[in-house]
């Protein structure tokens, strides 16, 4: 796909920008990296400092390694493990051989991890002290080829090999392993989505490059090769993790500082001694900072450039932060079947703030009906996309795959807008659509009036089911520390601001709301809770 001149936000681009996108490896990134920047720092972990030469030696040893132990290209290696240099380091070894990555969460279950065991056909898997219990657990059921065990804790069961001493390996991968890029997967993403059974996003050597380069030319002039420090909080095991935290840096030679765990006087702590100044944080971290008081004492006006991910961040959150550091966040949008990025407000054009920005270049976007025919401007309906970044498919699931895929174009089940100017709007999933008396209503625009009450801290809104009306309002909201707020009084604040019919019908004041491991709201969860209060009513 090359330049989409129709398209109206062709005019934002600054004249002439043309992507080459190498058709290399992953593993690529690392080595171009590593010959440019040797001496610089690659990864700050706990105060230890690791540099490009010396991380490009322990990815080649423990590829050698790996290589000796007899790892055959496409098989799968699950990565299993918090943000540690270790995951990175695994990361790229395996790539290097030609393996595919199989990211996982180590908070997940057993059931979680079995599911994803089963499907992907796992061979090896590298897991922290937190991930090992559960790995040992699946074992009762899952056979692994070879298991390792990542830092060095103690393993009494002496069933997980040392990634240390293999890192320490005597030589060097002696055949890094060419790769179709295009046709070869790199990566395994796991991802339900909103709704429905986990799938696994085939993300390709070439849609991984490509999103590193397309993100890499939508920050233009902020960021300077060999300059910069990202702050990776966001756990790389998160598709937005692995791009903008980590393969993101690596290609233009950034130092990583690199958290373990999001706790939040600990990360600002870091902020002071380590002036990072590129954050790729989600909703979760940005509402954290502006409501923590004192926050000015810890200079996080040494940040010039954020993104957000994940989910969709209220606006007053925004701004605040903006206000506090001097940062501007980049708005954006995209998918684990993206690789993930497809959208961003751009530095070099003009800024709405609400909106999710334009496509990345080389990428292309449509907003259709339920026929799929292509609507015009200021009209909602499904966001189709395709380019570069677009998924090679779901993992052993063809079913689901056509249904995602078609004509090169991925539906991504999100309802979105676009102004006359080529920006984008999410207004919702399109099976979180609540529909009240025949009236559409996108919760995202109610649960922006709700973050705008002084006293709000967090809000989701959801349908629930209702004899009558089929369906109806409701939000759950988490006050800001030591308020208090009538629910009453709030519906009365939101008909100030909405229509009648969009003012939840009942509201709900709780301490905390559901979310994944990375801050991602897990509505989901909100309605099981409804539909179950329903049945036991029954």
């Amino acid at each position: 796909m090359r330049y989409l001149k129709d398209r109206p936000w062709h005019k934002h681009y600054p004249e002439g920008m043309l992507l080459e996108i190498p058709e290399k490896s992953v593993y690529y990134i690392l080595e171009q990296s590593e010959k440019k920047y040797p001496e610089k720092t690659a990864i700050i972990f706990e105060d230890d400092r690791i540099t490009f030469r010396e991380f490009k030696d322990q990815v080649d040893r423990l590829a050698g390694a790996w290589e000796q132990m007899g790892f055959q290209k496409g098989e799968r290696i699950g990565l299993m493990l918090a943000n540690h240099p270790h995951y990175i380091i695994s990361y790229y070894a395996a790539l290097a051989l030609g393996l595919i990555v199989v990211q996982i969460n180590p908070m997940y279950t057993q059931r979680e991890l079995l599911h994803i065991l089963n499907d992907s056909q796992v061979s090896y898997i590298v897991g922290d002290s937190i991930a090992r219990k559960t790995i040992l657990e699946a074992t009762e059921f899952y056979n692994f080829s070879y298991m390792f065990s990542s830092e060095n804790s103690t393993d009494p069961t002496n069933k997980f090999i040392s990634l240390e001493n293999c890192i320490q390996h005597p030589s060097l991968v002696q055949n890094p392993v060419e790769v179709d890029v295009h046709l070869d997967v790199a990566v395994i993403q796991y991802t339900g989505g909103t709704t429905g059974k986990t799938k696994g996003a085939m993300l390709t050597h070439y849609n991984l490059v490509a999103n590193v380069v397309q993100s890499h030319a939508m920050y233009g002039e902020q960021m300077e090769l060999g300059n910069e420090t990202t702050l990776a909080a966001t756990p790389l095991y998160h598709v937005y993790g692995m791009t903008s935290a980590m393969n993101l840096p690596i290609y233009i030679g950034a130092a990583i500082l690199l958290i373990r765990k999001f706790e939040l006087i600990n990360v600002l702590e870091q902020i002071k001694k380590y002036q990072p100044t590129f954050f790729p944080g989600v909703p979760k971290m940005y509402i954290a900072f502006v409501n923590h008081p004192g926050i000015e004492q810890y200079q996080l006006n040494c940040l010039k450039s954020c993104s957000c991910g994940s989910a969709p961040l209220p606006v007053e959150v925004l701004k605040r932060f903006e206000e506090l550091t001097g940062a501007v966040i980049g708005e954006g949008f995209g998918l684990s079947e993206t690789s993930p990025s497809t959208h961003r407000n751009p530095p070099f054009g003009t800024r709405k703030v609400g909106s999710i920005g334009i496509p990345f270049p080389e990428t292309d976007c449509i907003i259709v009906d339920d026929n799929n025919n292509e609507l015009g401007a200021n009209t909602i309906g499904e966001l189709l996309i395709r380019g570069p970044q677009v998924m090679k498919g779901y993992w052993n699931n063809e079913k689901e795959t056509r249904t995602a895929l078609k004509k090169e174009w991925l539906y991504t089940g999100d309802l979105a807008t676009m102004d006359e100017d080529g920006y984008f709007y999410i207004v919702g999933r399109k099976k979180e659509m609540i529909i009240v008396g025949g009236f559409n209503i996108y919760p995202q625009e109610v649960e922006g009036v709700l973050y705008e009450h002084s006293v709000v801290l967090e809000a989701a809104v959801v349908g629930i089911p209702h004899e009558e009306h089929g369906e109806v309002i409701k939000a759950y909201v988490v006050l800001k520390s030591g308020r208090k707020l009538d629910p009453e009084e709030l519906k009365d604040y939101c008909k100030t601001k909405l229509t009648r019919y969009k003012v939840p019908k009942v509201i709900e004041i709780r301490d905390s709301l559901p979310r994944n491991t990375v801050g991602k709201l897990l509505k989901r969860q909100l309605v099981k809770e409804e539909l179950e209060r329903a049945m036991q009513k029954k």
